[in-house]
């Protein structure tokens, strides 16, 4: 089987069974989306969807998230991984959305990545999930899937290479939702302990041992 007929496979069975999906994360508006994503980092959605309700009433927009203290916005994310830094980083990046961006998150990758505590995995799901752009977010869930499935190959050992392999064999429409579609895949049947294989509708076609020499 031919990479490209891997993919055949994995897209139209998606297309067909999940036509509408979007992340799990809960937001109300550009800020919430990226405050959750930032605090979802190595910590599952279902916590970072605990804490967000009170984090986003005290704090709505990045105006007042700017006027706090990472200390005041601590005791709100106690339970995430990594409380500190990130509500260090929470607060970092609202300062600078206000100064820099009016307060308006802003649209582009570039600048994005310039805000503290979001690399290119939270920007690209900004691009996807906000913008609605074709940017592929790696995260651990699609990194593993990508690699268990045979999407991607040996080579592609870093997120930026199983990013770039995605992008070029998945069509620019299929784009933002395919991030969601490995993402849930990964995090309900190919999870990283005890894959779900008996139960999973690619177990046929999922190869045991990666062969790149197999696939094109």
């Amino acid at each position: 089987m031919t990479r490209k007929e891997r993919y055949r496979i994995v897209l139209d069975y998606f297309r067909s069974q999940m036509p509408v999906v979007t992340t799990e994360l809960e937001f109300g508006n550009a800020f919430q989306l990226l405050c959750a994503t930032l605090l979802s980092a190595q910590c599952t959605d279902k916590r970072v969807n605990q804490v967000t309700p009170a984090l986003f009433a005290a704090y709505p927009t990045a105006k007042e998230m700017a006027a706090a203290e990472p200390e005041d916005v601590l005791e709100f994310v106690r339970s995430v991984s990594y409380p500190n830094a990130k509500s260090r980083h929470l607060v970092e990046m609202a300062r600078m959305i206000v100064a820099d961006f009016g307060g308006e998150v802003p649209d582009a990758v570039s600048d994005l990545v310039k805000l503290p505590g979001v690399g290119r995995k939270t920007a690209n799901v900004m691009q996807a999930v906000w913008f609605g752009r074709a940017a592929m977010a790696v995260d651990t869930h699609v990194y593993r899937v990508s690699h268990r499935m045979g999407l991607v190959g040996k080579a592609d050992n870093t997120p930026l290479k199983v990013e770039q392999k995605l992008m070029s064999n998945i069509p620019a429409d299929d784009v933002p939702r395919a991030h969601h579609w490995l993402l849930l895949h990964g995090r309900y049947v190919c999870k990283s302990v005890k894959p779900k294989c008996g139960e999973c509708i690619f177990n046929g076609i999922c190869p045991k041992i990666l062969d790149d020499s197999k696939l094109s």
